[in-house]
């Protein structure tokens, strides 16, 4: 029986990615473990290993399709002793088997995601089996609005529900016209849609607290070009990794209160430590084994200043506080069209230069879009670190499901009063990010105080 082989999903967070390269042809034999195809997401390139043995019989989609969603099938793999020249494409309303094999697997319920998190979608008919795709006998036209049903996924009723949309004036694009997450969007987009009527609960007098309103939605697009004249500017379309990312600061702006706490940390110690390390590296082939940067040192007294403060090393949940063991890093990396944050893991256990050897590597492969997703997701804080710039100081986005972020300024002389008298000494402005959910402000005052504590006496990062 035939194998398809689907989009596959390459972290959490990911919906839809680009099929860069196909490293197999149809007739090819292919193993478990071989490497099939190259896909792109939106912060890196990724190989794709078979999980199954036969014959390439036909490949659906072509190298360079953009935009290929999770859980599509992208080919189809013929057993040993199938024909692989019978094999046949499946219909297009058909659902992609979860376990990959062919029409003998039970299908599971289509999917759409949400931020990350395949949400089942449910059948044609209401409170009905999934297992049934096609219109019941009595539901009339396949128009998501059958015999005065409305067909709508369960997330795009719950995105509709918060933006305030009527579903019944809305036109579904889904399988028998169902309304799906994109007819939302779209809405969401051209102002359309009615506002959805109060329910009974809604009206009903009660001493509950009522149901937070639904964000505003911003201006669509139509109602922003029409303030620029016709001509005056260039469409550039949106990549995967600009969507995701505007994704993620709306969701960290409107979801995590934020606060922020600055301090001055002079580094004239820092700088010495420094140039005398770097000095004294041994070389390798000619090199240096390691040269160190301001911003290893500022990796490393983060991850200590988390330590001297478990309480701030922690992320907030609905229902509980995980305070984590180890302080991962995340690190703020600058690549074209975006960023992508790094992650040291256990930094408080590693050396100076095993730090900074790690962070030029994982910087140069994110930059190529070679990290892999264990090596960017998750941590427990970051930095973001733009003194390179000649940026004095500024406040960073929390970035979920961290708790802080430290934003780093340039270290620059500056005149300071010590012993009533005016003299010069190199300073850094940082700014600490925190979620008040979290970290209260006595608590991310006596955590960003051990980080200057250990920045200010930088032979403590030593031992």
């Amino acid at each position: 029986m035939s194998i398809n082989i689907l989009m596959p999903a390459l972290s959490p967070t990911m919906e839809k990615g680009n099929l860069a390269k196909w490293h197999v042809k149809e007739g090819d034999a292919v193993a478990p473990g071989d490497v099939i195809a190259e896909i792109e997401t939106d912060k890196a390139t990724m190989e794709v290993e078979a999980i199954d043995e036969g014959t390439v019989a036909k490949i659906l989609v072509s190298e360079g399709t953009e935009d290929v969603a999770v859980n599509d099938v992208i080919a189809i793999l013929a057993e040993e002793g199938e024909d692989a020249d019978a094999v046949e494409a499946p219909a297009e309303e058909a659902a992609a088997p979860q376990n990959g094999k062919g029409a003998d697997a039970a299908p599971p319920e289509p999917k759409e995601t949400e931020g990350g998190e395949a949400v089942p979608r449910e059948g044609l008919h209401e409170g009905g089996s999934s297992d049934n795709l096609q219109p019941s006998s009595d539901s009339g036209k396949s128009d998501g609005k059958s015999s005065g049903r409305i067909f709508a996924s369960p997330l795009a009723k719950r995105l509709a529900k918060e933006k305030g949309l009527d579903l019944s004036a809305l036109s579904g694009s889904g399988p028998h016209g169902r309304i799906v997450k994109q007819d939302i969007e779209e809405a969401v987009e051209k102002g359309g849609g009615q506002a959805a009527a109060p329910t009974a609960a809604e009206t009903a007098p009660t001493s509950a607290p009522k149901t937070p309103a639904p964000a505003p939605a911003g201006m669509s697009d139509e109602q922003i070009r029409k303030m620029f004249a016709e001509g005056s500017y260039e469409v550039v379309p949106h990549d995967s990794m600009r969507r995701t990312i505007a994704r993620r600061l709306v969701e960290a702006k409107t979801t995590i209160p934020h606060f922020y706490l600055t301090s001055d940390c002079e580094i004239d110690a820092l700088l010495k430590l420094r140039s005398e390390i770097n000095a004294a590296a041994p070389a390798i082939d000619d090199k240096p084994a390691y040269k160190l940067s301001v911003n290893d040192f500022v990796i490393k007294a983060m991850a200590m200043a988390l330590q001297a403060v478990p309480e701030a090393n922690v992320t907030w949940t609905q229902e509980a506080m995980l305070k984590h063991k180890g302080s991962d890093v995340g690190v703020a990396v600058s690549i074209p069209g975006g960023l992508i944050t790094p992650v040291i893991r256990d930094a408080e256990k590693k050396t100076l230069s095993v730090i900074s050897n790690e962070m030029k590597d994982m910087a140069g492969r994110a930059r190529e879009r070679k990290l892999k997703p264990e090596e960017y997701q998750g941590g427990t804080t970051a930095v973001s670190n733009l003194g390179m710039y000649g940026i004095r100081d500024f406040a960073a986005v929390i970035n979920p499901p961290h708790a802080t972020i430290l934003a780093v300024g340039a270290g620059e002389k500056r005149a300071v009063v010590r012993d009533d008298r005016v003299t010069v000494a190199s300073i850094m402005t940082v700014t600490l990010s925190t979620d008040h959910r979290a970290v209260d402000g006595a608590l991310g005052a006596e955590m960003l105080a051990a980080f200057k504590r250990y920045i200010e006496n930088p032979m403590t990062l030593l031992i």
